[in-house]
């Protein structure tokens, strides 16, 4: 039976590197292990890991947050599930794990972004898990050491 676990020590945080390479796979491992250090200081980020026969199988990453428009709410930033293990509900698993985690710290909603050209991924959120599109995101590439 899978378990979920938190990752906070930077040993664990490695340990899941392999998989969420699968999903951040423009991070290398020494800038995904110091943003997500960063992140858990400065954002509340949470990193959890679904274990299987003591292997990470899947790993979910959130932050929870308050907005006017959403109210306190869950931003799921990374779910993953390693590419040999997908199709078998891993990923199912840890976001009820997340809106389980939300209804118990008093939070409202669960919300997240995908790439538009997932087209499976957007399948499972809205189909499987019973997710709607709120709406678009859309983001701009600062140019750096400029000052404004």
């Amino acid at each position: 039976m899978a378990v979920v676990k938190e990752l906070r020590s930077q040993a664990e945080i490695e340990s899941a590197y392999p998989t969420m390479r699968q999903l951040r796979n423009h991070l290398d491992e020494k800038t995904y292990v110091e943003l997500v250090l960063e992140a858990q200081i400065k954002e509340q980020y949470r990193l959890f890991a679904l274990i299987e026969k003591e292997e990470i199988v899947a790993v979910i990453g959130f932050m929870p947050m308050i907005t006017l428009y959403y109210g306190r709410f869950i931003w799921i930033c990374d779910l993953v599930t390693d590419e040999k293990q997908r199709s078998i509900g891993y990923g199912e698993q840890l976001l009820n794990y997340v809106h389980e985690w939300a209804m118990e710290h008093k939070y409202n909603s669960v919300a997240l972004s995908s790439g538009v050209d997932r087209k499976e991924t957007h399948h499972f959120y809205e189909e499987k898990m019973k997710y709607e599109k709120a709406s678009y995101v859309f983001t701009k590439t600062l140019p750096q050491n400029k000052k404004y």
